[in-house]
C-alpha cells in the first residue's frame, strides 16, 4: 500500500542535491538549481545526470532502492519503525539519514 506525498531532500556529499517525492503516478527526483550550478556539481548517480528536468518513474528509482540496507540490517529497520518490506520509500527514509558513501537522506 503506497503512502503517497512522502518527500526526501537528497544530499551529495553534504550540499543539498536535489528532492525525490512519492506521487501519485510514482517517484520524481528532481535536482536543486541552486546545486546545478555549483561548479563541482556531480550527479547522484550516472543513471541520473545533472539536468534541470525532473526525472519520473512509475517504480521507485533502482539507485535509491540500491541506497536501503539488505540482510540482518534490513529486518532490524523493518522491525524497528513497523514497515513493509515493500514500501521502499519508507525504508528509505528512516534507514538512509546515514548511508555508506557521498549520498544522504533526509525526510520531510
Amino acid at each position: 500500500m503506497k503512502e503517497g506525498g512522502r518527500k526526501a531532500k537528497i544530499f551529495f556529499d553534504g550540499a543539498y542535491a536535489g528532492i525525490l517525492e512519492e506521487t501519485d503516478s510514482g517517484y520524481s527526483f528532481t535536482y536543486n538549481r541552486a546545486y546545478l550550478v555549483k561548479p563541482n556539481a556531480q550527479s547522484i548517480s550516472l543513471t541520473m545526470p545533472l539536468q534541470e528536468n525532473p526525472y519520473h518513474s512509475k517504480t521507485f528509482f533502482p539507485f535509491f532502492d540500491g541506497l536501503i540496507p539488505e540482510g540482518w540490517l534490513l529486518s532490524i529497520a523493518i522491525s524497528n519503525w513497523k514497515l513493509n518490506a515493500r514500501d521502499r520509500m519508507g525504508l528509505l527514509l528512516v534507514s538512509c539519514r546515514d548511508c555508506i558513501g557521498a549520498v544522504s537522506v533526509e525526510a520531510f
